[in-house]
């Protein structure tokens, strides 16, 4: 791996620590108080080793799981880890990785255009740790070949440069191989 990407992974792992989560209101009823009670007992049947504990979990560490899931082999458990990261904390890590397990059409069905609508969501986002502005990159790419949707050379310029900009510089490496500037 590059230095940047232990760097990424790295500041992504710093702000987890400090990120306030709200989980709107807080009324308990008894449909969901139970509910959690099984799913409690369901918890307490599986492995603390397995990533399949990390599925429910609320700690957005978790996110991180999914990866590791995914790279063991257990893809059912990666893809639900980071849907939910998803739709807790719009996690664009998580949008990166999901959108390249359904690009590869790993665990699913190949699916080029949810791959592209995962990297527009996170390409459209703002986070401290990079990972939009990889989003950007990806998204950008796909814009300028078609993958997952149509051709918008203008686009996929803006989208490009912004990586470039933001110090993707595969981002510029593409725009050169393209006959563009970067800026």
């Amino acid at each position: 791996m590059k230095l940047e990407t232990y760097r990424w992974l790295y500041a992504f792992m710093l702000s987890l620590a400090f990120v306030p989560i709200s989980w709107g209101d807080n009324a308990v009823d008894q449909v969901s108080f139970d509910q959690a009670l099984v799913e409690e007992e369901e918890d307490q049947n599986t492995s603390d080793l397995s990533y399949t504990a990390y599925i429910k979990s609320n700690k957005r560490i978790k996110c991180l799981y999914g990866y590791a899931a995914d790279k063991t082999g257990d893809h059912q458990a990666a893809i639900a880890i980071f849907e939910d990261c998803i739709d807790r904390w719009n996690d664009v890590y998580s949008m990166l990785w999901l959108a390249q397990i359904y690009e590869a059409g790993v665990g699913v069905d190949r699916d080029l255009k949810k791959s592209t609508e995962l990297m527009k969501l996170g390409a459209e986002q703002e986070d401290e740790a990079g990972y939009s502005s990889l989003a950007r990159f990806h998204y950008g790419v796909a814009l300028f070949e078609g993958i997952g949707t149509n051709i918008n050379e203008q686009q996929a310029k803006q989208y490009l440069r912004r990586a470039a900009k933001e110090g993707i510089s595969e981002a510029c490496d593409y725009l050169k191989k393209q006959n563009l500037q970067c800026t």
